[in-house]
């Protein structure tokens, strides 16, 4: 479990781009399982169905929540699964998180503890899946929400999946893990335990932000 912190325009976005093959980097390179992700040779197919990427910007999407949740299978064709039984496991998936009546709904209907639906459940669709990367998962969420989905993000940890969060919240990084990066002007600062960086840490951007972000 990864935790990524860092002000507005530090690089953040351009990290989780480079990291998700859509944006190049000016140099150096990325490995994923001791391969460069950048190599003619490397098999973007096989990437794409082992890394997931869980962006704070649901609400852009125009489908309904079931259909959102199925749409990757179908449409990469890599898991191998008939569109029926994509459905029924997403509607199983809703039922886990007490959302089943939600299901017709469009993301941009849903407010209060419906609006989970917009944030990770502990879904795993397939044994591929190797690595989940959230963007800012609670952004707008009150402190008992940021907790539920802090919970939901351990339980995927717990169940084998690697995690890299990117995160202003200072509440949910507590929670998810004692190991942070801090960016900043595109170089990493300082990285370390989270107590260390959050109140130990000398450098003034760095104590200014956590600093800024607890109050």
């Amino acid at each position: 479990m990864k935790v990524v912190m860092g002000p507005s325009g530090c690089g953040k976005t351009t990290l989780l781009r480079c990291l998700l093959r859509l944006e190049e980097p000016d140099y150096g390179n990325i490995y994923f399982h001791g391969k460069n992700i950048y190599d003619k040779e490397f098999t973007i197919l096989e990437f794409r169905k082992k890394v997931w990427f869980v962006s704070s910007r649901i609400t852009l999407c125009i489908a309904i929540l079931t259909s959102w949740i199925i749409l990757p299978l179908p449409y990469c064709k890599v898991f191998g699964m008939p569109g029926q039984l994509a459905r029924e496991k997403a509607l199983h998936e809703l039922q886990k998180l007490d959302m089943a009546s939600h299901s017709a709904k469009y993301p941009s209907q849903l407010s209060g503890r419906p609006a989970t639906a917009r944030r990770p459940g502990p879904v795993q669709w397939s044994p591929t899946q190797k690595l989940i990367i959230f963007d800012e998962p609670t952004s707008a969420l009150d402190p008992l929400m940021t907790r539920e989905v802090g919970m939901l993000i351990k339980q995927l940890h717990d169940n084998g999946v690697t995690i890299l969060c990117v995160t202003h919240d200072i509440r949910l990084a507590r929670l998810l893990s004692d190991n942070v990066t801090f960016l900043n002007h595109g170089k990493i600062r300082a990285e370390g335990a989270f107590t260390d960086l959050a109140l130990r840490e000398t450098d003034p951007d760095i104590h200014c932000f956590f600093s800024e972000a607890q109050r």
